[in-house]
Formats: C-alpha cells, sequence, structure tokens
C-alpha cells in the first residue's frame, strides 16, 4: 500500500499526464472539426435519422454499377412532375447524387457547374435524395448550378444504383449503360472522366 507521502508525489504525475492526454485529445477533435467542411478526401452519408456523417473518403463504399443498365424510376422535376428515369437515357449523362447537407456535395458542385458550362457533349443532372425544391435550387444555384435537378422522394434511384456515401457521381453512355462511378470530383477529374465516358460512347 503506498504511504501517503508516496501518494503526494505520484499525484502530480498523473495529473500532468492526464492534462497532456486531454490537450492531445481536444487538438486531434479541433483538426478534425475544422476539416469536414472543405476536405476533399471525405464522404458524407445519412445515418437513417436525417443526420450527416462524414467520414474518409472510401471508408464506406456504394456499389459497383458499372456495366449496369441505368435504372428506370421514377423522378420528381422542380415543378413536381413525375420523369421516368429513362427518358433521362439517349446522350451521355454525367449523373450527381447529393444534397444540401453533405459537405464533400457543396464543395464540388461549383467544380460540376464550372465543367457543366464548358461541355455540349455530354448532359449533366442533379438528383437530390432529401431537400425540398426550394432548398435544392437555392442551394445549387448559390453554386453557379444551371442544370436539371431532379428529387428522388421515395430514394428509389438512390436504392437502385445502392449509394450510401455521397455525392455519388455516375457516367452513363447513350445507350444507358453505367460505364463508371465516382466520389467527390474536382473540375480536372471530372473532365478526366468525362473524356473517358465520350471515348467509350463512341465505340459502344
Amino acid at each position: 500500500m503506498l504511504s501517503s507521502l508516496d501518494a503526494v508525489k505520484i499525484r502530480p504525475r498523473l495529473l500532468v499526464g492526464s492534462l497532456v492526454a486531454a490537450v492531445a485529445f481536444i487538438a486531434v477533435v479541433a483538426v478534425v472539426w475544422s476539416g469536414q467542411d472543405d476536405d476533399p478526401d471525405v464522404d458524407a452519408r445519412l445515418d437513417g435519422q436525417g443526420s450527416v456523417e462524414t467520414f474518409p473518403a472510401g471508408g464506406l463504399g456504394n456499389d459497383a454499377v458499372e456495366g449496369e443498365p441505368f435504372p428506370d424510376v421514377m423522378l420528381v422535376d422542380r415543378d413536381d412532375n413525375e420523369i421516368p428515369s429513362s427518358e433521362l437515357v439517349g446522350e451521355p449523362l454525367v449523373v450527381n447524387l447529393w444534397f444540401s447537407s453533405c459537405p464533400p456535395c457543396a464543395q464540388e458542385l461549383p467544380e460540376f457547374a464550372e465543367v457543366d458550362a464548358e461541355s455540349d457533349d455530354v448532359r449533366f443532372v442533379g438528383v437530390n435524395t432529401i431537400d425540398s425544391v426550394e432548398v435544392m435550387e437555392r442551394f445549387a444555384g448559390e453554386r453557379g448550378v444551371t442544370y436539371d435537378q431532379f428529387r428522388d422522394e421515395f430514394a428509389e434511384f438512390t436504392n437502385a444504383v445502392g449509394a450510401v456515401a455521397f455525392p455519388l457521381t455516375l457516367f452513363v453512355t447513350s445507350d444507358g449503360t453505367i460505364v463508371d462511378q465516382t466520389g467527390v470530383l474536382d473540375a480536372d477529374g471530372l473532365r478526366e472522366r468525362i473524356a473517358n465516358l465520350l471515348e467509350l460512347d463512341v465505340s459502344s
């Protein structure tokens, strides 16, 4: 058993050790928290209760759908009209699944708007999983997005492509084949993927 004198000697060491551990923990939390809104290497997902979780890119994978046909489900346009997703097929597509409370989605939307403005050979389409029309259009518009946005009200499209991590972008040839998929992209990465899509589309 420790004497009172030994206990007095040990307590300062325990106190210093605890303080060092606490400071290190706070520093790690601060770095993680400060980087969530603008880190390109994170994905986001809904936790099933309306909250958003972020995690390292690639930490939670979507289903691999390359080679699969583009889903034929019902989407809803800005005027609340039901639009079969099959009606989008017929030209090369870049289909971006996103929502406003997803930090990496917000980060890449201006990049998509930039590339869309310079691309005449592909059609950009947004599919929003949770936002109202008003939120969806305001959020996208503030980031320069002008291409069509559709709502996936009952997550039919999201489920059909096995999406759990966002953003998710699908690259679809004119015949309706998904040939590529990716998470968060910058403008240069998007241009490269589109070039590959167009090459595959010509040869299909």
